[in-house]
């Protein structure tokens, strides 16, 4: 089942010279982790924010085509052209580059708690989705904790339990990690793991490939607005050459494999030869 369906998408901002988005098609199946990659201005960021209708509720242009969400849930159809913010971000959550922007609560219980609230869901409910997003994320020891005092790792987490709570379909993220240190980053890879083999919907925007390349189910790849590649990343990595001319800075092990003519090699472990044991 598609829960996101992204017909011959548009969208120009105003006053700039050519559209960032110019006939994108996609289609997202439920419980999949799809990477979005492609070099800076591809159109990456304003594709992920149509999805829950900050483009064009909150962000305004040109837009035509259409951006259509399944809730499974309940079976209904969103046209994010038609459906308030409000509504959508019930179904499509999206975590932000700079986890610092969504944060504002004075402890990291209130943090996850503030959305609940304002849908005037039963207490015993919120503290219910409360407990289960903070220990999904490794935080249900720091409920009392000052969110402006958690390290990168933590805050980036925190967001994810804050759309976590929301009971979304689909959770998006924008380059999520890029402002973490390496076990931040890590940390926040470990979650994104955990939510895929919860069932949940994944998108992820970013810049560092290795972890997409080595776990997403498929890969699809911008440039100038439209889609220009997807497929599974076995597939996508046979394009190196490709790649590498859109200026995508690609893991070693790819770029290696490729100078070598080599298959492609999508992680170190990949390397290393096989050793069999003779009696």
């Amino acid at each position: 089942m598609n829960v996101l369906e992204v017909r011959n998408l548009r969208f120009q901002y105003p006053r700039s010279k050519k559209p960032a988005l110019n006939g994108v098609n996609l289609s997202v199946r439920r419980g999949e982790m799809v990477g979005i990659i492609g070099p800076s201005g591809s159109g990456k960021s304003t594709l992920v924010l149509t999805f829950n209708g900050v483009i064009p509720h909150s962000i305004r242009g040109d837009f035509s085509g259409e951006v259509l969400v399944r809730n499974p849930s309940t079976g209904e159809e969103l046209r994010t052209l038609e459906t308030p913010v409000s509504k959508l971000s019930t179904v499509v959550g999206l975590v932000l580059q700079n986890p610092e922007s969504q944060l504002f609560n004075m402890t990291v219980e209130d943090e996850v708690a503030f959305a609940l609230e304002n849908l005037g869901l039963p207490r015993e409910e919120i503290e219910e989705r409360v407990s289960w997003a903070l220990r999904v994320v490794g935080l249900e020891g720091k409920r009392e904790e000052f969110p402006p005092n958690l390290s990168g790792g933590e805050k980036q987490r925190l967001g994810i339990a804050s759309v976590l709570g929301m009971k979304t379909t689909i959770i998006v993220m924008d380059e999520t990690t890029s402002q973490v240190d390496p076990g931040g980053k890590k940390e926040v890879e470990n979650v994104i793991l955990r939510l895929r083999k919860e069932g949940v919907t994944v998108i992820i925007v970013e810049h560092d490939y290795r972890f997409l390349f080595r776990n997403a189910d498929r890969i699809v790849v911008l440039k100038d607005g439209r889609v220009f590649l997807e497929g599974t990343p076995r597939e996508v990595a046979r394009r190196v050459g490709e790649l590498l001319g859109l200026g995508i800075k690609l893991p070693h092990s790819l770029i290696l494999s490729h100078r070598l003519g080599l298959p492609p090699l999508l992680s170190p472990e990949e390397f290393q030869p096989r050793v069999t044991h003779q009696r």
